[in-house]
């Protein structure tokens, strides 16, 4: 039974996300703690007492998330004896839960994906203005006649696809004008809803290149090692192992398309039968049914859920 671990993406962020955790295990106080140190600041407090408006904004929910993901596995290691390197075939994550995949798997310090997600949240708030950009997501068309509606809706503005979730949920991204004329063309094609997000920055589009100069500056002060197994890349839709390689791909994926479910395609044509979604949320694990209904998907973000998973992977 091949298993990949997946780790959640900006989105997934609430108010006491993890404290139940931390309440539960000294393993998972010290990844928080960790965190904590590593930014000078008191991101745990924030998490579990708010104010929610301040853990939303993306330089404090990146890195926020990513703790509560490590914290999860801690669980998982310490107290059930489950290892990723043990147990995992692949490693994957949506937008920044590339990172937590990566730190999970060894190749960053919790200590540096704290500090590169908030660099990466600061740089991706400040490439564009307020209000300049947007996103939205077109609900009922597949990735191609997504791609065409981007392509139509830009003249001469930047408007691509950002998010290829699913089959029937493609996020776009860009220009605020252009984004508007985006959902209007894909209702003309066929789109169930065509929805503006309530995001402050149009992600994964050309308008973040300030961000991916940023982050290639910062990746390339930190120290990276082989991950302990496999990460499907979100750039790639195919497994890496190549510190450099990882590093360019994390750059790209700034403005590049989020290709999960292309990724998830992958991992299921190499063998992957369960999908267990390590962190806050539940996302991935509705999206890794809806890409792949024979495959098992299931959440590991809370003590209970945890216990749950646990015996279910020691049944085997």
């Amino acid at each position: 039974m091949s298993i990949a671990f997946v780790f959640p993406g900006q989105g997934s962020q609430a108010l006491g996300m993890g404290k139940a955790l931390a309440e539960h295990s000294e393993a998972a106080r010290a990844v928080f703690a960790e965190v904590d140190e590593a930014l000078g600041q008191k991101l745990s407090d924030l998490m579990w007492n708010g104010p929610e408006a301040e853990l939303t904004l993306t330089e404090n929910a990146q890195p926020a998330l990513m703790a509560v993901s490590m914290a999860a596995l801690r669980v998982l290691e310490t107290e059930y004896g489950i290892t990723l390197a043990q147990t995992a075939k692949f490693v994957a994550g949506h937008s920044l839960g590339e990172y937590s995949a990566l730190a999970a798997a060894g190749t960053f310090s919790v200590a540096d994906t704290a500090r590169l997600l908030k660099i990466r949240g600061k740089a991706m708030q400040a490439a564009t203005p307020v209000g300049v950009g947007a996103m939205a997501a077109l609900l009922g068309l597949d990735f191609a006649t997504a791609s065409l509606v981007a392509a139509e809706a830009a003249q001469g503005e930047v408007c691509q696809a950002a998010n290829d979730n699913s089959d029937g949920q493609v996020v776009v991204s860009g220009s605020k004008a252009a984004i508007d004329r985006a959902i209007e063309i894909a209702k003309a094609k066929g789109a169930k809803r065509a929805i503006l997000l309530a995001v402050s920055a149009p992600f994964h589009c050309a308008l973040m290149q300030p961000a991916a100069d940023a982050m290639a500056k910062a990746l390339s002060d930190v120290k990276m090692h082989v991950p302990a197994v496999p990460l499907v890349a979100n750039i790639l839709a195919s497994q890496v192992t190549d510190p450099a390689i990882i590093r360019q791909k994390l750059v790209e994926q700034v403005t590049g398309t989020v290709r999960w479910r292309e990724s998830v395609g992958y991992m299921v044509a190499q063998g992957v039968k369960v999908f267990v979604e390590i962190g806050a949320g539940k996302v991935l694990t509705g999206l890794s049914k809806k890409n792949s209904p024979d495959a098992l998907a299931v959440a590991c973000g809370t003590p209970e859920d945890i216990a749950a998973t646990a015996a279910h992977l020691k049944q085997g």
